[in-house]
């Protein structure tokens, strides 16, 4: 799949699948809450673009500080450190605090590289994203880099949202059959 910067079939599946997403939470009563930081918000922000959200959306931290991450999600120093925060273990961390800070029974946490250029010898578009369902979890490297022609900022954003969103519906789907 490519995936381009000012693709329309891009934006209508953004909005197919965050439709989707909101209503199954909605019809299973399930509450969702985010952890961003390379996506500044974007997933909070497609899912309070949908009507009725309010019934499912606890709220949202957009920790784009270490400071913040620690203080608010309760990020450990020592991860931080030993791992940087573009790692699955601080997002990990993130879904972990945003889940109790909002006492939510699902939570996305979201950190990486949106660009320009790498850091640390990591390129722009890793992104690594931990979704909990209850005591369920998943975490997952996007590689949006392998997906995208070209990874600017908005593309990495908005892939890495969609893909949170996803990766959500998929963990209570699981959990629902299960």
């Amino acid at each position: 799949m490519q995936i381009n910067k000012n693709d329309k079939l891009v934006t209508k599946s953004i909005d197919t699948v965050t439709n989707f997403v909101v209503k199954y939470m909605l019809e299973h009563d399930i509450t969702v809450c985010t952890a961003e930081s390379c996506t500044g918000g974007m997933v909070s922000e497609l899912i309070t673009s949908v009507a009725g959200a309010s019934g499912i959306f606890k709220g949202g931290v957009c920790s784009y500080t270490e400071e913040i991450k620690q203080k608010i999600l309760g990020v450990k120093k020592e991860t931080l450190d030993k791992y940087t925060v573009y790692s699955p273990q601080v997002a990990i961390e993130m879904s972990e605090g945003a889940q109790k800070l909002f006492n939510a029974d699902a939570a996305i946490g979201i950190t990486g590289i949106a660009g320009p250029g790498s850091v640390g010898g990591k390129p722009a578009g890793t992104v690594y994203v931990s979704v909990r369902y209850k005591n369920k979890q998943t975490v997952k490297d996007l590689k949006i880099y392998e997906l995208c022609s070209e990874p600017d900022r908005e593309t990495v954003r908005r892939t890495a949202s969609v893909l949170a969103l996803e990766m959500l519906l998929d963990i209570c789907k699981a959990e629902q059959k299960g």
